[in-house]
């Protein structure tokens, strides 16, 4: 997924976005259904991790959007995302980054929705980089951090998915259906 060149950012913000976003700018099943949470990631290698939030999302009827939006190769981009995303109509963003991992940080400095990030592993220190990147923020510019890597993936989805839980019986009773099979699973588990 290509990132927005830096010389469209400035023009009409909904159709340099909707050239980045992939098919409807919505995913859910293969049909178009407004958002409620993003799902954005800083380059195309972090959609390996990425992607399991997403996943984890249409699993729970959840309708998202997902994109690359990088802090530092298309910073105006990232700004005019953030602050336009509750306009949107969404209700949960969830930011991966590896590296540096600026990007949860940087969008929850421009909304005032929950930002939940998660840090990609990276090659050089194994994410631990990326992690303390994303749980070290100042006082006053909150962001949910998640583990490193996958589990984090999953688990930023189905935080999103209580906060949805709160105001939506649909989505409440899908989380609760979701937790109720996992332990099933585990108490019907045998071992060889």
């Amino acid at each position: 997924m290509p990132t927005a060149p830096t010389s469209q950012v400035g023009e009409v913000g909904f159709r340099v976005r909707k050239l980045y976003t992939g098919a409807a700018g919505c995913h859910y099943n293969g049909s178009f259904m407004q958002p409620l949470v993003a799902v954005i990631m800083g380059s195309t290698s972090d959609w390996e991790t990425m992607r399991h939030a997403v996943e984890m999302l249409d699993s729970l009827g959840i309708p998202s959007e997902h994109r690359v939006v990088s802090a530092h190769r298309t910073p105006a981009l990232m700004a005019e995302f953030a602050a336009e995303a509750p306009g949107r109509g969404i209700r949960v963003i969830i930011a991966g980054a590896g590296g540096a991992a600026h990007l949860p940080g940087m969008v929850a400095a421009q909304t005032w929705l929950p930002v939940f990030g998660v840090p990609v592993q990276s090659k050089a220190l194994n994410g631990l980089d990326s992690l303390l990147s994303i749980a070290q923020m100042p006082g006053g510019i909150p962001v949910g951090t998640l583990a490193i890597g996958t589990a984090g993936a999953k688990n930023a989805a189905l935080l999103a998915a209580a906060v949805l839980a709160t105001t939506d019986e649909a989505i409440r009773e899908r989380l609760v259906a979701f937790r109720e099979k996992q332990t099933a699973d585990v108490l019907g588990s045998e071992l060889p």
